[in-house]
């Protein structure tokens, strides 16, 4: 069955067909490091960990990038509050975000570019729609990019240029050609929007020299010029959340389109900016959306803080569909840990079922199944659904002995090529201590004696220190609770 995916750009589910396959360029709008990122950020970021690793599964070279947005309002903002130069600042919320990635075990893209290391590639691009009559300078040195000349620009012979692409615009019900200097604006605008930003005295030391005089450049512009300087004139896959689909990335590929990429060409449609669009929903946290004022904002840290792993949070966001608007809760988190035990205590029946043997043969139902719901727009509820199946069926078979080490073995292969798209992993090990492993000994000397009585005695008083009993065939093992 072919891989196939809802498009923002075509509004339909369409088969996944590379530009050059088996080659993949893929790109994710990254982080803004102005802050710990919050659990609304990391559904997409997950998200894309996933797009990744299933497209990796189905044979596919995957070029991943996400970005590190390191220049933007908000930033400049708490570097002129803190004193802190900008890359000292930036650095710290850099480094804590990739430690977060890497809790919540996602591979680290190929390319994590800064923004501010692709500022020459910025000035090429606007300088190409200046020339283009696309963008214009004002009186202040700052250059936006104008609607309307981009959208006479359509009758270009050859050109796809259209704004509105992936939100069909309505121009005549929305206000049109108001200009916008923040990065960020209300998404009932059709705004002129900036490029380019000249210097004002809150800047402090954050500025670059240009042709239109000391500035920095706009939000919008730095994914065209980090997307295409990595992934070249025209790629596979582009990812983000929802809210940033408008006005985002609508200005991404407008832009980007009118200057014909790096190289200056002529786009149309059977070589688009991007060919596909997908965009994650927003994440609810407790039902509403999430907030400071009202509680509920929560980043990773915090939720590790209170004894959550990285593994069970990234479990609950897998949980729905990405394009389901997903409700985040305390006892979601509950729910996962108690899924993963599932996982785990199934695999570990398997890995000592198993033994030293190796699998050999055709690979177990269970790949198919999982795979085949993944090529279905990424549907985790059915893939979710396929791996809660096995569980049931393969520990019913372990109980009835019908397991022998050389089943057990490709089972545990077939899970682990699944948990390879999940990017759960294994439960961390932890070792019991030494007085719980003396009481253990002691419970298994009271049950030879046929001292009952004390051997529940010695259980309780293990349950009392985080650890129970499990009889095994190869005898008794601790397991933490």
């Amino acid at each position: 069955m072919a891989l196939r995916l809802f498009n923002t750009l075509a509004r339909a589910t369409e088969e996944f067909v590379p530009i050059a396959p088996p080659r993949v360029g893929l790109y994710c709008c990254g982080p803004t490091v102005y802050d710990f990122g919050h659990i609304g950020n990391f559904r997409t970021f997950v998200f894309s960990d996933l797009v990744r690793r299933h497209l990796e599964f189905r044979g596919f070279a995957v070029n991943h990038v996400m970005n590190i947005t390191d220049v933007e309002d908000k930033i400049i903002r708490r570097v002129r509050e803190t004193g802190t130069p900008l890359r000292e600042y930036t650095g710290r919320f850099t480094d804590a975000f990739l430690q977060d990635l890497d809790a919540l075990g996602c591979r680290r893209p190929h390319h994590l570019p800064r923004a501010t290391d692709h500022i020459d590639g910025m000035i090429r691009l606007i300088a190409r729609l200046v020339e283009r009559g696309i963008a214009y300078r004002t009186p202040d040195g700052s250059v936006y990019f104008g609607i309307e000349k981009y959208r006479a620009s359509e009758r270009w012979p050859g050109c796809a240029c259209r704004y509105g692409q992936l939100v069909n615009l309505n121009f005549d019900e929305q206000r049109a050609t108001e200009r916008v200097a923040a990065d960020e604006y209300e998404k009932d605008h059709i705004a002129d929007f900036a490029l380019w930003k000249a210097r004002v005295p809150d800047d402090g030391d954050v500025f670059w020299e240009s042709p239109w005089g000391q500035g920095r450049p706009g939000w919008h512009i730095e994914c065209s010029a980090m997307s295409l300087a990595l992934l070249g004139d025209g790629f596979d896959v582009h990812l983000g959340g929802e809210d940033l689909a408008f006005p985002h990335h609508e200005d991404e590929i407008a832009q980007s389109e009118a200057a014909g990429g790096l190289e200056g060409g002529l786009w149309n449609e059977r070589r688009p900016f991007v060919k596909y669009w997908l965009h994650a929903a927003h994440l609810l946290v407790e039902g509403k959306k999430m907030s400071k004022s009202l509680g509920n904002f929560h980043t990773l840290r915090d939720l590790l803080g209170r004894g959550y792993t990285g593994r069970e949070v990234r479990q609950l966001l897998l949980a729905a569909h990405y394009r389901d608007t997903f409700n985040f809760t305390v006892e979601g988190l509950d729910g996962a840990r108690a899924a993963l035990a599932r996982i785990d205590e199934c695999t570990a029946k398997l890995r000592e079922a198993a033994g030293n043997a190796v699998a050999a043969g055709p690979a177990p139902a269970l790949v198919t199944a999982f795979g085949a719901a993944l090529d279905e727009d990424f549907n985790v509820s059915r893939g979710w659904a396929a791996v809660f199946d096995w569980v049931r069926d393969t520990n019913r078979a372990l109980a009835a002995g019908e397991i022998d080490a050389a089943r057990a073995a490709a089972e545990l292969a077939a899970w682990e090529r699944v948990d390879g798209v999940l990017g759960l992993g294994g439960k961390s090990a932890e070792e019991a201590p030494a007085a719980a492993v003396a009481l253990l000994e002691a419970r298994t000397a009271a049950k030879k004696a046929k001292d009952f009585a004390r051997a529940d005695t010695i259980r309780a008083e293990l349950k009392a220190l985080g650890w129970a009993v499990e009889d095994t065939a190869k005898g008794p093992k601790l397991k933490k609770t």
